[in-house]
């Protein structure tokens, strides 16, 4: 009898752990897709900010080359002794002045003859467009960086989480022909391993997968390298 009870004893504490680590199995099952994509959302956020900024220094590089570049010791030195246009902008045409056939260039024209009457005629007076040099750095990352931190935009995001070094972007360049007029690309982009890698294993092959299958890239990525997009993001698309 008493070693019945002690079977029956047994059975119930293994059925007990049992139940126990279902329930813990099933909750795992069900936060851990969870958590995992907030991580994933809030780092995405910061990724695509720095792509922002890297898309940004290279449309103003491209501006005053002609070409991207695919170095980012180029880039960074170029935003860090750089100088860009800035139109410094007083008065705006009013949609009676717009109706009237009054353009931005028309504008400035009336303006720049200096003839009094005419000005006062047409309404512009205070009406000016004063284009200055500046410094790229400022104009362009106020805020965001000075020069001790410049260089960071070439590094992804909580890609040091992964195995304690910071990664950078790849970035890549090319030109493609059409009609015999060469148009310049860029790309630059990071994998889900770079700042996702410390994150659930399974969750990251998961979304891999998804990304695979709709033949898009499995991370985020600003421009095209190869065909044109208008450097939009993959996640503006």
């Amino acid at each position: 009898m008493k070693s019945s009870i002690k079977v029956f004893f047994i059975i119930t504490i293994l059925l007990v752990i049992s139940a126990v680590s279902l329930a813990i199995f099933c909750v795992q099952s069900v936060t851990t897709p969870i958590r995992f994509t907030d991580e994933k959302d809030a780092r995405e956020q910061k990724v695509i900010e720095a792509l922002v900024n890297i898309r940004k220094a290279e449309q103003e590089y491209k501006n005053q080359k002609g070409e991207y570049t695919q170095s980012f010791d180029t880039l960074v030195a170029f935003i860090k002794t750089g100088k860009m246009k800035q139109v410094k902008k007083e008065g705006t045409l009013t949609d009676e002045q717009l109706e009237k056939g009054l353009t931005e260039a028309k504008a400035l024209a009336i303006v720049k003859k200096g003839n009094a009457k005419e000005i006062a005629e047409w309404g512009l007076q205070g009406f000016s467009r004063d284009t200055a040099y500046v410094d790229v750095l400022p104009a362009l990352f106020e805020g965001i960086f000075d020069a001790n931190t410049i260089d960071n935009i070439r590094y992804i995001p909580f890609s040091d989480k992964v195995d304690g070094k910071k990664k950078e972007f790849e970035l890549r360049t090319g030109v493609q022909e059409k009609n015999g007029i060469k148009l310049p690309l860029f790309e630059a982009k990071a994998p889900f391993e770079s700042y996702l890698g410390d994150l659930d294993h399974q969750e990251l092959i998961n979304i891999k997968e998804i990304q695979e299958e709709l033949n898009r890239y499995p991370g985020l990525m600003v421009g095209n390298a190869d065909e044109p997009n208008n450097n939009a993001g993959n996640w503006e698309i």
